[in-house]
């Protein structure tokens, strides 16, 4: 990629632009059908969706997690959400403390059935992390209609320089619930780890190993 198009982490400011990026990356995601609904047809599918994401980028600043994102100009383009490991449970201990905090506002938001799906696809998906150190990539999206420029190969491989100098990581574990895409990781370097389901949706596990 060439400009104007730059790699940059995210700061605070940027939560309005995450938010709508990934509301609009995810919108027809299986995972995300099944647990929120159609965004797309449905305010308070939408309502939840974006309650979820709004959640998932004020805990990256609260625990040892990282955003990355493709800009054109000021407008991003694609991002992704990552989990480093951390040497220090200390920082874990204290950022899951200031995550409960977050966890209030977002139980009024989203209603139980939704987040009793959202625990059982950690449970599924935590259970096939590798036991050594790793880079977990919660997300990443692009912005629809500038999927095929590479941005997503951009932030991929942005990620993996990460984790190749991270001397804890030994390597990076991320989960997708669109079959078409395993065929993509793979090209990438990553492995089908292992193949499970949340109900009737399938969730690939992939892995990268350094």
């Amino acid at each position: 990629m060439t400009a104007p198009y730059r790699t940059a982490k995210l700061t605070k400011n940027d939560k309005p632009l995450f938010v709508g990026l990934m509301s609009r990356a995810f919108a027809r995601d299986p995972l995300f059908l099944y647990i929120f609904g159609d965004s797309e047809v449905d305010r308070k599918a939408n309502s939840r969706m974006t309650a979820f994401l709004s959640f998932i980028f004020d805990s990256s600043f609260m625990l040892h997690e990282e955003i990355v994102g493709v800009f054109e100009h000021e407008r991003l383009l694609g991002a992704y959400v990552v989990e480093k490991p951390s040497a220090s449970k200390l920082m874990n201990v204290i950022g899951g403390l200031l995550l409960i905090g977050r966890l209030v506002p977002l139980l009024f938001r989203i209603s139980s059935p939704p987040l009793g799906l959202l625990n059982a696809y950690m449970r599924i998906t935590r259970s096939a992390a590798p036991s050594v150190p790793h880079h977990y990539l919660i997300m990443i999206g692009v912005e629809p209609e500038a999927q095929g420029k590479g941005i997503g190969g951009t932030l991929l491989l942005h990620l993996l320089h990460a984790a190749n100098a991270d001397q804890l990581s030994q390597g990076i574990l991320l989960d997708t619930e669109n079959k078409e895409n395993v065929a993509w990781y793979r090209k990438n370097g990553f492995l089908l780890h292992r193949e499970t389901q949340l109900h009737d949706v399938p969730v690939y596990c992939m892995l990268y190993r350094k």
